[in-house]
């Protein structure tokens, strides 16, 4: 998404010159979240984008994977040969963390690229005993995928609930009970021991049986092959890009998962594993590859999850709250939690509430102070909540 938005946003902003776009997988470029909803299923044979590339006047260069970088002498390195640039952006997205040990064991999958999609396709249509690890975002969107296709699921947490990275406890709470809802065995505080063929055993011994496994455990940046390059990297290995997607080398920006940036927004550095993150971040660096005035990126991030039946949307960064309003029962199929700043709204999830998503977005850009009383009623549009 990053780099094909990127080169669609240079032409739409009036770039004339050459525009490569390399990517190492062999496919056309492809939108990614419906790797786990329709292509998973069957539903769909692929993603790929609706882009003409060649009206568009870019040059696309698939399965040509690139394996460093040269800043001092503008240039890549392939395995076909150095490719010259005059600016650089690195839109390499992120890669999914692996269950060590587990590799090399026949049925261990994980779920990130089209060709991962399609082996699991085949895992789900056998209709088989599946151990999920991680009950993460993408735990749950395959948990819920492998339901649908008649799988008996079994997920595996090492925490005391799922999204133990993403919400706060009491926010995430209510989620634990949409697992057994959906028919899914959900284990918390498991930690795997080791996977063998047809089984994951745990650390207490207990031994799930698996004709597959799906490790859903985290991503990080896709930037080993950034080493040596010069390029600054931040704690978990994604590039540091300042306000205006920059790197610390001349020339060179970075989009999408494989960076962050800092939000004036949030008073802190924002790394943001999401569509729309690869989305809105391109037309930033677009402007600033063409203009002589610097464009700032500081988005409200937003991300959506399809799973157990329910649509969960959430936009902002509650990090820095200091006060939490709910709107409707949690154990209900429409509810939302609001988080507070100084009474400003600086994020809100939403749960079978899109209308409650939308306005919030737009309150959390404005920065307006809210009424919390007002607010907690889920029977008042939450943009009524304006303190008077």
């Amino acid at each position: 998404m990053a780099g094909v938005q990127t080169a669609v946003a240079l032409r739409e902003q009036g770039f004339s010159g050459a525009v490569t776009l390399l990517g190492a997988e062999p496919h056309q470029p492809y939108d990614r979240p419906p790797l786990s909803k329709a292509v998973l299923l069957g539903k769909a044979d692929g993603s790929a984008f609706d882009v003409d590339f060649e009206a568009l006047g870019v040059t696309l260069q698939v399965g040509r994977e690139v394996t460093g970088v040269r800043p001092g002498d503008h240039a890549l390195d392939t395995a076909e040969g150095a490719v010259p640039y005059d600016v650089l952006v690195v839109a390499t997205g992120a890669e999914p963390i692996r269950l060590p040990g587990a590799d090399a064991v026949p049925g261990v999958h994980v779920l990130r690229t089209l060709d991962d999609a399609e082996r699991l396709r085949t895992v789900l249509s056998g209709q088989r005993d599946v151990v999920v690890v991680g009950a993460g975002w993408i735990g749950a969107e395959f948990a819920t995928a492998a339901r649908e296709a008649g799988c008996r699921v079994t997920v595996v947490e090492a925490a005391e609930r799922p999204l133990v990275g993403a919400l706060p406890a009491e926010v995430a709470a209510p989620m634990t009970a949409w697992y057994a809802d959906a028919g899914v065995q959900l284990r918390t505080r498991a930690r795997v021991e080791r996977v063998e063929p047809g089984a994951v055993v745990l650390d207490d011994g207990t031994r799930l049986p698996a004709e597959a496994v799906v490790v859903g455990i985290g991503a990080r940046p896709a930037t080993r092959w950034l080493d040596g390059s010069g390029i600054d990297l931040g704690d978990h290995g994604e590039v540091v890009a300042d306000a205006s997607l920059r790197t610390s080398v001349p020339d060179v920006y970075a989009v999408g998962d494989c960076s962050s940036f800092p939000s004036r927004r949030y008073a802190e550095r924002l790394m943001v594993h999401h569509w729309d993150n690869a989305l809105q971040g391109p037309r930033t660096v677009a402007a600033n590859i063409i203009g002589e005035t610097p464009a700032v990126y500081d988005p409200v991030p937003y991300f959506w999850s399809e799973q157990f039946g329910r649509f969960v949307q959430y936009a902002g960064h509650h990090g820095a709250a200091d006060a939490t309003v709910w709107r409707g029962d949690p154990a209900g199929a429409a509810w939302s939690v609001c988080w507070l700043r100084e009474g400003a709204l600086v994020a809100v999830l939403a749960v079978g509430k899109p209308r409650d998503l939308a306005q919030g977005r737009k309150l959390i850009e404005a920065g307006t102070p809210l009424d919390p009383d007002r607010l907690a009623d889920p029977a008042r549009p939450l943009k009524s909540a304006l303190a008077s």
